[in-house]
This record gives C-alpha cells, sequence and structure tokens, in this order.
C-alpha cells in the first residue's frame, strides 16, 4: 500500500539555540537568575537617620541611659495598665511585651549602676 503523506524534509540535529561554549550559557543563566532572584542593595546611597529627633551630640552616657530607663519605665507601666484591660489572649501578648520591656529596664539599670555605684 503506498504512502500517502510525503515524508518530512531532513533537517540537521542542531538547535540555533545551542551554545557551542558552555560557559557563555552558564554566565547567561547566572545573569537571568541574578536578575530574577538577587535583592537590589545599594551600597552607593549611605544611610542617612532623620534629624526630625536629634539628640544631642554632647549628652554623656549616663544621661542617655537615665532617660532610657525613664522610658522603658513608662513603656512598661502603660503595657501593664493597657494589659489590665484586655482578655485572654490579648492580654497574654502584652504581659509578654511589657515583661520584655521590663527586662530592657533591668539591663539599664544594671549599666548604670556600674557608672555611678551607690
Amino acid at each position: 500500500m503506498p504512502k500517502i503523506t510525503p515524508n518530512p524534509p531532513e533537517t540537521d540535529d542542531v538547535s540555533p539555540y545551542e551554545s557551542n561554549d558552555p560557559k557563555k550559557l552558564n554566565e547567561a543563566a547566572d545573569r537571568a537568575l541574578d536578575y530574577y532572584l538577587k535583592p537590589v542593595i545599594s551600597q552607593d546611597l549611605p544611610r542617612k537617620p532623620s534629624t526630625l529627633y536629634l539628640i544631642a551630640p554632647d549628652a554623656n552616657d549616663e544621661t542617655l541611659l537615665v532617660n532610657a530607663c525613664e522610658s522603658l519605665a513608662s513603656a512598661s507601666v502603660m503595657l501593664s495598665d493597657f494589659a489590665g484591660l484586655m482578655e485572654g489572649t490579648h492580654r497574654n501578648t502584652l504581659l509578654g511585651i511589657q515583661q520584655v520591656v521590663m527586662l530592657g529596664e533591668l539591663a539599664v539599670n544594671r549599666m548604670l549602676d556600674r557608672i555611678d555605684p551607690q
């Protein structure tokens, strides 16, 4: 029985996309992966802190520690009071945050004791 359709034309087995140089192919793959997967971190721009709130450059260590201690004590009291108004998991979360603040206050107090022992 004769064949109805003709045979497909003969072609080379070489793809136009094949690279003879595996190094170039690897470099191209690295560029593509870097483009899509590497985060952009700009090393050119230095970090510029906001000057809205500025601590006096001549403030001594003891003054800074006393201020930090007072701020942490205030935050601890506010969190404790607010936790008293809450119930359940929200109360537990606030008490956990209050405990972390209190631990920071204790650490600052210890540093103050080292600077000016009583």
